[in-house]
C-alpha cells in the first residue's frame, strides 16, 4: 500500500475507527512522506516535534490567505469562522496576544487550587453512577461521567450557569467536524449550526457580562475587548469563547472514554492504579500515548524546509498525525504496549511549541483525579457492551460506552449516598 492509498484509508470510516493499523503503512515510507495529492504526512516523534516547535522558522497554522484559496467562502461558514479567528489557529504575533489574555486562568498554581474541586464534582458523579446502576442497568460512562465532570469545570472558569451544561454536548460535537482533515457539504451544514447556537449563546452571555460582570473568565475577556479592540476585537472574543469551552471538555472528555477502556483491559494496572493513587501522573501520560484523544494537526509551510531528509516547499500543507509519533517505535520501546510505569518523551497529544494546549494542565489534573477515584468508588466496573466509537480522526473518542457498576461505595462498603472519608 503506498502512502496515498494509506492516506485514503486513514480518511474512510474504518480507518477512523482504528488508525493504528493504517499509521504503520505510512511508517513504513519513513517519518515524512508526500502524497500523490502534493501535501506530506508526519508520522515520526522527532519530526512530529520539530514541525511543532518551528512556528518562526518554516511551519504556521493556515492563514487568511490560504484559506481563501482552498475554502473560497469560508466566511460564510459559522464553524470555520468560530475556528479561524481563535487562537488555536492565529499566527504570531497574534497567537500570542490572545493566548496571553486568557492564560492566567490556566497558571499551574490555579489547576492546582481545582483538585479539591474536581474531586468532590468527580465524587458526586460517581454517586450518581451507583444509583443509576445499582439494579445492574448499564450506565453510559461518557454521558454520565466523562462529558458532565470537565463540562462542570470549564463552565465554572467561564461563568457558564450549571443550568446550562446539558446542553453544550451535542453543539460542540457539531461543531468539531470542521476539525476533520475532510469534511463533506453535509457535515459542515451540521457543523454551521452547531456553531450558529455556540455564538448566539456567548453572544448573549457577553451581553450579560456587561451587564453584571462577574469573577470569571468571560468578564475578564470582555472588560479587555471593552477597553481596547486591538487587544482583542469582537469576532476574536466571540470565538475563543466558543473555543475555550469546546476544547475545554472536548479532549478531557476523550481522554477519560479512551483510558477507561484502556485500564478495564488491563485489570493488573488498574489494580495498581486503584492501590497507589499517586501513580496517577504517569499512568495519565501513557494513556495519552497509548490512545491519544486528539490524533492529528496541520501545519503550512512558510519557506522551504529539509525535513527527514525530504524537502517540503513552500506553500506545503503538512499533516502531523500525533497518534502515530506517539508510537514511533524509535522513541517508544514496544510503543504497541500499554506501560504505565516506562520512563518516555512526553507525549504529542497535546502539541508542543506555541500552540502547547492551553488546558493540558487542567486535563491532566482532571483525569490525575478521576481515574483512582473511579478504580476505588466502583471496584467491580466493568464494559456492558460494545462501545461505540465517535466517527471521527481529529477528535478520537467514544459516542457512548455502556459499563456496569458496584452498588456499593468500596471505601467504607456503605451505600451510595451515605456520608464517606474525605477522598
Amino acid at each position: 500500500m503506498d502512502a496515498s492509498e494509506a492516506v485514503a484509508l486513514l480518511m474512510s470510516p474504518l480507518g477512523r475507527i482504528d488508525p493504528y493499523p493504517t499509521y504503520e503503512r505510512l511508517r513504513a515510507h519513513g517519518p515524512v512522506v508526500q502524497t500523490a495529492a502534493g501535501f506530506f504526512v508526519v508520522t515520526g516523534y522527532t519530526e512530529a516535534d520539530t514541525v511543532l516547535r518551528n512556528a518562526r522558522l518554516a511551519f504556521e497554522v493556515m492563514d487568511d490567505e490560504l484559506r481563501d484559496d482552498v475554502f473560497p467562502h469560508w466566511q460564510d461558514s459559522p464553524a470555520m469562522k468560530s475556528i479561524a479567528r481563535s487562537m488555536i489557529r492565529a499566527n504570531p504575533p497574534n497567537h500570542g496576544r490572545m493566548r496571553r489574555l486568557a492564560a492566567g486562568a490556566f497558571t499551574p498554581r490555579r489547576i492546582a487550587a481545582l483538585r479539591e474541586v474536581v474531586t468532590a464534582q468527580a465524587d458526586e458523579l460517581a454517586d450518581e453512577m451507583i444509583r443509576a446502576g445499582r439494579d445492574g442497568a448499564p450506565v453510559d460512562f461518557m454521558g454520565s461521567f466523562a462529558y458532565p465532570l470537565p463540562v462542570a469545570v470549564i463552565c465554572a472558569l467561564l461563568g457558564v450557569p450549571a443550568a446550562d451544561w446539558a446542553r453544550f454536548r451535542g453543539w460542540a460535537s457539531d461543531l468539531t467536524a470542521v476539525l476533520e482533515p475532510e469534511i463533506t457539504p453535509q457535515e459542515l451544514t451540521v457543523a454551521d449550526a452547531g456553531a450558529s447556537e455556540l455564538r448566539d449563546y456567548f453572544t448573549e452571555l457577553i451581553a450579560q457580562r456587561r451587564r453584571a460582570p462577574a469573577d470569571d473568565l468571560t468578564t475578564a475577556l470582555v472588560q479587555t475587548h471593552d477597553a481596547d479592540g486591538d487587544r482583542l476585537s469582537g469576532e476574536e472574543l466571540l470565538a475563543n469563547l466558543v473555543l475555550l469551552l469546546v476544547a475545554g471538555f472536548e479532549t478531557t472528555t476523550n481522554l477519560l472514554g479512551n483510558g477507561l477502556v484502556v485500564l478495564l483491559a488491563h485489570p493488573d494496572s488498574a489494580t495498581a492504579l486503584r492501590g497507589q493513587p499517586e501513580l496517577a501522573p504517569g499512568y495519565v501520560d501513557e494513556l495519552l500515548r497509548y490512545d491519544s484523544p486528539v490524533q492529528l494537526t496541520t501545519r503550512t509551510v512558510r519557506e522551504s524546509v529539509l525535513l527527514a531528509g525530504v524537502e517540503l516547499p513552500a506553500g506545503s500543507w503538512v499533516l502531523v498525525l500525533l497518534g502515530a509519533a506517539n508510537r514511533d517505535p524509535e522513541r517508544f520501546t514496544d510503543p504497541t504496549r500499554f506501560d504505565p510505569g516506562r520512563a518516555q518523551s512526553p507525549p504529542l497529544s497535546f502539541g508542543a511549541g506555541a500552540h502547547y494546549c492551553l488546558g493540558a494542565g487542567l486535563a491532566r489534573l482532571e483525569a490525575q483525579v478521576a481515574f483512582p477515584l473511579l478504580l476505588r468508588r466502583l471496584p467491580e466496573l466493568a464494559l456492558a457492551g460494545e462501545p461505540t466509537r465517535r466517527n471521527r480522526l481529529t477528535l478520537r473518542g467514544y459516542e457512548t460506552l455502556p459499563v456496569t457498576v458496584s452498588a456499593i461505595a468500596a471505601d467504607h462498603g456503605t451505600p451510595a449516598g451515605v456520608a464517606r472519608g474525605t477522598p
